[in-house]
């Protein structure tokens, strides 16, 4: 992607969130959109094919700017699968921070569950393939009986997400420290379930997230 057009697909995700914004609600048509947006129809279907495709693509753009800013990290790479998914947590609610409006609009409201994750699913598959690499570095050093099948924990990892984007979307305590507590809390509780557990013990994940609801936090 060129740069002209990597600024023309970023202009449209940007237009498209304050859009939605200043009416309370989604664009109702492409035509009115690129109308109300001052973006040529053609130059909207060169990135998109649709609206819905615009929705995920902001999901995906919040991962893909998460990834930019940890690859700019020299000591990423030599971190540990834990330390790499406590940094990646952390990032990504930073980006999350700057669009906060949208990301309660668009995971709030009257709309089915159905429907609102539905734009997630860029962002889930890419996670996940983020959170498989992790796993896999972790079974590297372990014996054939206490690996994890990446499959099932990746799946895993993304229920600890989803978990935690709606601890911070229901998070009020100040500069959303309750949302640092409970990631560093669940981060430290999945890795000792990854370390500790055999394969013929897998634990009920969602247990452990719900554990006494957080009551020490």
């Amino acid at each position: 992607m060129s740069l002209e057009e990597y600024k023309e697909k970023l202009r449209i995700l940007t237009a498209f969130m304050h859009n939605t914004l200043d009416q309370d609600q989604y664009p109702k048509s492409v035509y009115k959109f690129c109308k109300d947006s001052a973006i040529e129809e053609k130059i909207f279907y060169k990135h998109f094919g649709s609206l819905n495709s615009v929705k995920t693509m902001i999901w995906e753009s919040f991962y893909d700017n998460v990834i930019s800013l940890l690859e700019k990290d020299e000591n990423f790479e030599k971190a540990t699968p834990k330390d790499k998914l406590l940094s990646f947590y952390f990032t990504f609610f930073e980006v999350l921070l700057l669009n906060r409006s949208y990301v309660l609009f668009a995971l709030s409201g009257d709309e089915k569950m159905m429907t609102k994750l539905g734009q997630l699913t860029s962002l889930r598959k890419s996670f996940k393939g983020f959170a498989t690499e992790l796993i896999e570095q972790g079974n590297v050093d372990k014996p054939s009986y206490l690996q994890h099948p990446p499959k099932i924990f990746s799946e895993a990892v993304w229920v600890q997400l989803s978990f935690l984007v709606k601890f911070w979307m229901e998070d009020a305590s100040a500069d959303f420290e309750k949302t640092d507590q409970a990631i560093e809390k669940s981060v430290q509780t999945a890795f000792d379930v990854f370390d500790n557990t055999p394969l013929s013990a897998l634990v009920d994940f969602g247990k452990f997230l719900w554990k006494e609801k957080f009551a020490s936090l």
